[in-house]
């Protein structure tokens, strides 16, 4: 189903233009399977799985010492969120066991991501809040597991809540504030900033496209190939965006991982 009504045009008497909102964001099921109703965005979040696992399992399935294109495409995005993001953040040493999660995560948002800019699919799975929240809850566990692992009970409370008794009088608000930005600012902002991004970016796209079809019409072709233009701006734009998105996830992800295993003082 489109997003607008395709018969109208400016200069048509009665027919305004629809713009892009909420609804916009909002899709019937597609079909039902054991009792549990598949949208677009969770159809396309399964595809990104597929893709994902795919694409790794097609370049690593057999690994040759010379890697064949597809293996070098591999080793390079690999890399990239190894050498990038874990490593930087954490070290080599730590590391290591925390990139395959890392490096999943990485692609799986991206691929979530690009769908916007991909026809008939032409929606990002992340624009729809609870898929954010599903990915922030998960690197939230798992920050707040390793802190109290690593620093035990009374050491992780210390991490969380900034506890130095050389704060003096001040120390009560030092620890409610960290409390609170550790527990829920941070986990809130995680996932928000991808969802807020990704939302506003297909945002203007719709409204730019939606904007180009109405306005094709008589003299309001000159304005239609303006917007068209624009379309076509934002959607370059766009492809940028997602991959900084992504990229912007999983290093608050490794910093938050690093605060969890970093000694407190």
């Amino acid at each position: 189903m489109l997003a607008f009504d395709t018969e109208c045009h400016l200069f048509i008497p009665g027919c305004g233009f629809e713009a892009p909102g909420l609804h916009s964001f909002v899709f019937e099921p597609l079909f039902t399977i054991g009792g549990y109703e598949f949208n677009k965005p969770m159809l396309l979040a399964f595809l990104s799985t597929i893709v994902v696992v795919g694409f790794f399992w097609a370049a690593f399935g057999r690994a040759k010492v010379v890697p064949g294109k597809l293996q070098m495409i591999g080793e390079a995005g690999y890399d990239f969120v190894r050498r990038g993001l874990v490593y930087d953040a954490l070290g080599k040493k730590e590391g290591d066991k925390y990139v395959p999660f890392m490096v999943s995560l990485f692609f799986f948002v991206w691929m979530m991501n690009l769908w916007s800019i991909i026809p008939v699919m032409a929606f990002p799975v992340t624009s729809v809040i609870a898929f954010p929240v599903g990915m922030a809850l998960i690197v939230y566990v798992l920050w707040m597991y390793l802190t109290f692992k690593k620093q035990g009970f009374v050491g992780g409370l210390k991490n969380l809540s900034g506890y130095d008794k050389s704060l003096g009088w001040v120390l009560p608000l030092i620890m409610v504030l960290e409390l609170l930005q550790h527990l829920i600012i941070r986990p809130f902002t995680h996932a928000v900033r991808l969802f807020a991004n990704m939302f506003a970016g297909h945002l203007l796209i719709l409204l730019f496209t939606i904007a180009s079809w109405y306005m094709l019409n008589g003299i309001g072709i000159v304005y239609a190939g303006a917007s068209f233009v624009m379309t076509l701006v934002m959607t370059a734009f766009e492809l940028f965006i997602q991959a900084v998105q992504a990229y912007v996830f999983v290093l608050l992800a490794c910093n938050y991982v690093q605060g969890a295993l970093a000694e407190h003082h």
